[in-house]
């Protein structure tokens, strides 16, 4: 019985063997690695749609700003702007000459007359030279010392009764009246707007003086100098190539106020090219 006892408990391991059976199926368990795939997946397809909207928006908005504060600066800013009038556009519209003079003018003295005084709808112009006049209040680049023909008036006076001065007042002198030419007749007074045309500047000045009744292309050491030309009463000026439109029924008051002519001219100039499309 005691043989007996010590065998019993012995049967038991070999239901133990059945029990380990079980797990061998887990192996299939390893499938579960095709299922983490999907899962990985959906990750990296969501970082290419997040780049995507921010990138686009910041560069298409600095672009539309830059255009729209870019478009108003050739209208609004100083020097350059969309209505400003050029010398060709000014040179165009007095490319050809209806004569309002009778006959034709000297550039200087004992030259051949050459040049008529031209109209056309608003305006007068000519074409011709550039003598310096250092007329008017003796200053260090106008006097008797530096122009053997200096003469300490002009024909207009400013608004406090002195002359004008040539070094500080841009302006234009026009011929004397006579039978060749009255340029009262035509609207043109002291203050009367010009533009004065040389090269690719246009430059605007007044009507401030007058010369001998035989000879035009004269003007101001000021206005000279502001189109580069040599502004030396004695040997300065240029022989050709200055073109004078004078504004008809213009003024400015006080006729030395320089910004005011300015102003008006670029205003008259405008209407004036404009008129003519």
């Amino acid at each position: 019985m005691a043989g007996v006892a010590m065998l019993a408990p012995s049967a038991p391991p070999a239901p133990s063997e059945p029990a380990t059976a079980p797990p061998a199926p887990l192996p299939p368990a390893a499938a579960p690695p095709p299922v983490t795939v999907p899962v990985m997946s959906p990750p990296a397809a969501a970082p290419p749609a997040v780049p995507v909207p921010p990138v686009l928006p910041p560069a298409a908005a600095p672009s539309i700003a830059a255009a729209s504060t870019a478009a108003p600066a050739p209208r609004t800013g100083p020097g350059v702007r969309a209505d400003a009038v050029s010398a060709a556009d000014l040179l165009a519209r007095v490319r050809t000459c209806t004569p309002v003079s009778r006959g034709r003018y000297r550039k200087d003295q004992g030259a051949k007359a050459t040049v008529p005084v031209c109209g056309t709808r608003g305006a007068v112009f000519w074409k011709a030279d550039m003598d310096i006049d250092c007329d008017g209040r003796p200053g260090p680049r106008c006097n008797s010392g530096t122009d053997p023909y200096f003469s300490a008036s002009t024909a207009y006076a400013q608004s406090d009764g002195r002359p004008l001065s040539s070094e500080e007042t841009p302006y234009v002198v026009v011929p004397a009246p006579s039978d060749v030419w009255n340029h009262r007749s035509h609207g043109v007074r002291g203050g009367s707007v010009v533009a004065v045309v040389y090269g690719d500047r246009v430059r605007y000045a007044v009507v401030g003086d007058t010369g001998p009744a035989d000879i035009i292309g004269e003007a101001s050491h000021a206005t000279a100098e502001s189109l580069g030309i040599d502004p030396d009463p004695r040997g300065g000026g240029t022989s050709s190539g200055v073109t004078y439109i004078v504004f008809e029924d213009s003024r400015v008051t006080p006729i030395e106020d320089h910004d005011a002519a300015v102003t008006e001219g670029k205003r008259l100039a405008r209407r004036f090219v404009d008129d003519a499309r």
